[in-house]
């Protein structure tokens, strides 16, 4: 077995078997502690898995099923790394939960091991070759979300979590319908049928792909995997699903179910490219620049802070969908950074909006208060996570703007204002609303909390340094993706 072959196996089969562990001692008081571990284990394996990729290049592995690049073994990396924080939240947040009576044993139980199973058909997802094995783990991972988003069971979260499935199987279905479509266009041009879906063998005959074909299986792609993202129109189910699941799974639905989505689609693109011309990057720029817009408005509307951060959320996947679909090479170094940067601070943002929620008893921004007086760390954490995510320098999220600001500049010009308006009225937007939660005196009847905040602290302070200087190791990842998906250095 090869060095990468024996690193990818604990990868996928460390959560796998988290499930089934969970399954059974998902109920016990120990249970928070098992789901760190496994996810700890998940994440040393990513690390030696990027290692090998870093010395040898991209690697082909069990007979062709899995190939892993630049491009994917960092988002296996970020993926395992949140998934790590996230339990690390979860433990207590849960414990939590269930003393309060929201949850009980058998339905921990269930959070458990659904967030295993989620986290396994994440990195399924972006580690398989086969274009049909990545459309079985998005849906596998939108079941797996579905359980998780109805665990209260209220009908707030039943209606979320079924608006959350109708809308995504119906995005899904468009994408299972592209497809289908794209295994038409490939078995024409390849030899073996069963590599017709492999990626690897697609791309390097992208050019052979039939153009009529190939123009009706990205717009099904980019529809389906679109509502993943969360693109507009298609995202209504977005906002509902992160306000009324545990927080927790808000934070890891922003920070790396939209990104593996978004992984799929820029996959995608980069097949469609060499026949289609500017035609699958003109339709990513048209419902990125749509999805900014319209989510920088709706941040003025919102009640509830989840869906504050959710509705922040969409305009930030709007803004990556635009930069992969700008397709020039500073843009795409732009978009990767801020898939990463973007990830760490949302779920942070959603960790702290957790602790916050816990204290006040309510989600409804208007009766929370004085968080900096009532628990200064949790306070802090807030008004800085949302600095940060409104792109205040030296953050990384500002880097990441200001560089598909300038590649805008240089390609698109006179898409630089409706850009620099939409990044102004979100920063108001978020300033408006939760200056008043961390400011000012609390109110009455808050309720004590066991802030977790390391993962909040850890976040923030890796999107700082990415904003000040990023790393060698990191930039090297960068630049080879860069190259990968649009052709050429951005340097």
């Amino acid at each position: 077995m090869s060095s990468g072959a024996a690193l990818l196996a604990p990868l996928l089969l460390v959560p796998l078997a988290g499930v089934i562990i969970l399954a059974v001692l998902g109920h016990s008081r120990r249970a928070g502690w098992i789901n760190i571990g496994i996810s700890l284990l998940t994440l040393l394996a990513s690390l030696g898995l990027a290692a090998v990729v870093l010395e040898k290049g991209h690697l082909l592995i069990g007979g062709g099923m899995f190939y892993i690049d630049a491009f994917n073994v960092y988002l296996l990396v970020l993926t395992a790394f949140v998934g790590l924080t996230t339990a690390i939240f979860s433990r207590a947040y849960m414990l939590d939960e269930m003393a309060h009576g929201r949850v009980n044993t058998k339905r921990l139980q269930l959070y458990h091991a659904m967030y295993q199973g989620f986290l396994f058909t994440m990195l399924l997802a972006l580690s398989t070759n086969n274009l049909g094995i990545l459309w079985v783990a998005m849906e596998g991972a939108t079941l797996a979300t579905v359980m998780l988003v109805s665990l209260y069971r209220t009908p707030e979260s039943v209606e979320a979590a079924w608006k959350y499935f109708i809308l995504c199987g119906v995005g899904i279905a468009q994408a299972l319908f592209g497809t289908v479509l794209l295994f038409f266009a490939a078995e024409r041009v390849v030899h073996h049928r069963d590599r017709a879906l492999w990626w690897n063998v697609l791309y390097a005959r992208a050019d052979h792909l039939d153009p009529a074909v190939m123009s009706l299986a990205f717009v099904f792609l980019l529809v389906g995997y679109g509502t993943k993202v969360g693109l507009v129109p298609l995202h209504n189910w977005l906002p509902d699903a992160h306000s009324e699941g545990p927080t927790p799974i808000s934070a890891v639905l922003s920070g790396l179910l939209l990104n593996v989505a978004l992984y799929a689609l820029v996959r995608i693109k980069m097949l469609a490219d060499p026949t289609l011309g500017a035609l699958p990057g003109e339709l990513m720029m048209a419902f990125g620049l749509l999805s900014f817009l319209v989510a920088v408005f709706f941040l003025h509307r919102q009640r509830d802070i989840k869906r504050l951060y959710s509705y922040s959320s969409i305009e930030h996947m709007g803004l990556m969908t635009f930069g992969f679909g700008l397709g020039v090479p500073l843009a795409t170094f732009a978009a990767l950074l801020h898939m990463t940067v973007h990830s760490l601070t949302k779920s942070a943002l959603f960790v702290s909006a957790g602790h916050a929620i816990h204290l006040a008893g309510t989600q409804s921004m208007e009766r929370i208060r004085g968080l900096i007086r009532a628990e200064p760390t949790v306070g802090w954490g807030l008004l800085i996570g949302t600095v940060a995510i409104a792109g205040f320098p030296p953050f990384g999220i500002f880097t990441s703007e200001f560089l598909l600001l300038l590649a805008t500049l240089q390609s698109w010009p006179w898409l630089t204002l409706p850009l620099l308006a939409g990044l102004l009225i979100a920063l108001a937007g978020l300033l408006r609303h939760v200056q008043p939660m961390v400011y000012g005196e609390p109110m009455a009847g808050w309720k004590p909390v066991r802030a977790n905040v390391l993962p909040v602290a850890v976040h923030l302070a890796l999107v700082l340094w990415l904003g000040l200087a990023i790393p060698v190791i990191l930039a090297h990842w960068f630049i080879h993706a860069t190259i990968l998906i649009s052709g050429r250095s951005p340097w």
